[in-house]
């Protein structure tokens, strides 16, 4: 497999549930084989309509290419035509609610402070970072999501195991539980995710209509 082809098989789709509701996300080949399946259909976002299209309707309209902005989709290769991957689908038989409580983990904190050391506020790999307790453990501090935040290697080592007051040192923000998955969020800021926003803004969906 190619490279743009492995690429595009893990291509991220949102799943919404049968009532719209954003659920998960999922790579480009579990989208497919529930489209495949009948069990999801895919939601066409174009400026602020939707519309619904089956596999089959989904297969004719991708042949159409001249209906797409191309570069904007990544597309399945096949002997027998090219398929555009979804960016939304909706399943058709599951009406639950998403999960809404995030899981503090390091990789939901590296997304929430997008890579950012937050006392000298550089952008760094993930390998050159590392989590710091803001309130040190040695102290009482404890792993919540207000006292965990990213930390580089160098200003770890000069925070050591003091507050940032203590170290002479200040939070680039103040950090905070993410009302939504900060993966998804870091995502949103590409033009090729635009069309999830309207899915994940809850005042979309709960606002009241007057």
């Amino acid at each position: 497999m190619s490279e743009q082809a492995a690429s595009a098989v893990n291509a991220h789709v949102l799943v919404l549930n049968r009532l719209w509701m954003a659920v998960r996300i999922v790579d480009a080949r579990r989208a497919f084989s529930l489209l495949f399946r009948g069990l999801a259909e895919v939601i066409h976002v174009t400026d602020e309509s939707y519309t619904g299209h089956d596999f089959q309707s989904w297969t004719e309209l991708s042949e159409a290419r001249d209906r797409f902005e191309s570069h904007e989709y990544d597309w399945i290769r096949t002997v027998r035509l090219d398929i555009a991957v979804p960016k939304v689908i909706r399943l058709l038989g599951y009406d639950r609610l998403p999960q809404q409580e995030v899981k503090l983990n390091r990789r939901n904190i590296f997304a929430r402070d997008a890579n950012t050391c937050q006392y000298c506020g550089v952008r760094f790999p993930t390998s050159e970072l590392s989590l710091d307790h803001v309130r040190p453990r040695t102290q009482g501090g404890v792993s919540t999501w207000a006292n965990l935040v990213c930390c580089c290697v160098r200003c770890n080592a000069r925070k050591g195991g003091q507050t940032p007051e203590q170290a002479g040192m200040r939070l680039v923000r103040r950090p905070i539980r993410p009302r939504r998955n900060p993966v998804i969020t870091l995502r949103l800021g590409s033009n090729k995710y635009a069309s999830w926003q309207p899915f994940l803004d809850h005042a979309y969906w709960s606002v009241e209509l007057k």
